[in-house]
């Protein structure tokens, strides 16, 4: 029987996707982590393995969720040596890809051992803590056949795509006001572990701000001036001058900075971006965000060092700034506490 065109080269269409759809193999740093489920998840939902996990902590019954037949490790040494021989065994659970779920300031070791077993990286946000760190990352990638790639989520949300479109179609002949106000709820175990530690975490701009700093330089451009009006160990705030846009903002793990009306109804997370008076709506929508973003990374259009570098710049920035004395352009949840 005879093959329309159409048909022809349909089939071929399918069977060059079909050599596309290679499983790969991830390993995966901080499994017992908070953000660690939603990384499991994108593994799955991208058709890849899950070969090897490793966590200090054994709390890690989720893995039966997932993949119960992972080779888990609770000593970091021991990972690092089960990822090395897979790779000297040449075997089908070579690692591809490292996922990197661990604490902030472990990112940049556990990066250089995906490099050096030749795996490419899907990191955590903030990719790094400190800018100096992404030039090192830099050299020893192009050392490798692999590559770092990092999670920017909100730059794959529906809503927040929208707004870029809209904001590049409308050319104006000023710079948009806007106001980003973000308060997630943190209770006192936050400030016991190490995403209270400066040091290990960064901070609350750093820890709980960064992808919310890149979407704002991603819509409005880079900074041409920054002012820091609150700092805490709970909150900060402040104002940032970009290409396109003035930025009041404020962020916040202090259940009391949540508006009365969100409060009320038992929520505890808020997020707002006001561009010119009128607020963006995308508190929702956020639950697929990681497996889109290993999509997006699997078709080349990953995030990698270059496209971190100004956010990493901005909140090492805001982390060593002091506050300002006389403040303008003052975020209003700020005003309480001046």
């Amino acid at each position: 029987m005879l093959l329309s065109k159409e048909e022809s080269n349909q089939k071929i269409f399918t069977k060059l996707n079909l050599k596309k759809i290679i499983m790969k193999n991830f390993a995966i740093t901080g499994v017992a982590g908070y953000i660690a489920p939603r990384h499991l998840q994108a593994i799955k939902d991208t058709g890849n393995r899950l070969v090897a996990a490793v966590d200090p902590h054994d709390s890690v019954g989720i893995l039966d969720k997932y993949y119960p037949d992972v080779s888990f490790f609770t000593e970091f040494e021991r990972f690092d040596r089960h990822l090395e021989k897979l790779r000297r065994e040449k075997n089908q659970y070579k690692v591809d890809y490292v996922s990197i779920c661990s604490p902030n300031n472990l990112h940049d070791a556990h990066i250089r051992l995906a490099l050096r077993i030749g795996a490419n990286v899907i990191c955590e946000k903030p990719l790094v803590l400190n800018p100096w760190n992404l030039d090192a990352l830099q050299e020893l990638e192009s050392e490798s056949s692999a590559r770092v790639f990092t999670v920017l989520q909100l730059r794959v949300h529906p809503s927040l795509l929208e707004l870029k479109q809209k904001l590049n179609n409308e050319k104006l002949n000023r710079k948009r006001e806007v106001v980003l106000s973000y308060i997630t709820s943190r209770g006192l175990w936050y400030y016991y572990s190490w995403k209270g530690l400066l040091e290990k975490s960064g901070g609350i701009a750093t820890n709980i701000g960064v992808h919310f700093f890149d979407l704002l330089m991603w819509l409005f451009g880079n900074v041409q001036s920054s002012s820091l009006h609150l700092k805490d160990d709970k909150r900060m705030a402040g104002f940032l001058e970009l290409e396109n846009a003035n930025i009041k903002w404020f962020l916040s793990t202090d259940r009391a900075d949540l508006p009365d009306e969100v409060r009320i109804k038992g929520i505890s997370t808020f997020r707002s971006i006001k561009v010119d008076g009128e607020e963006i709506q995308f508190s929702e929508g956020f639950t697929d965000l990681h497996t889109r973003v290993y999509e997006e990374t699997f078709k080349g259009n990953g995030f990698g060092i270059e496209d971190a570098r100004p956010s990493i710049k901005l909140v090492h920035t805001l982390r060593t700034m002091p506050v300002a004395k006389n403040s303008d352009n003052i975020h209003p949840f700020t005003l309480k506490y001046k």
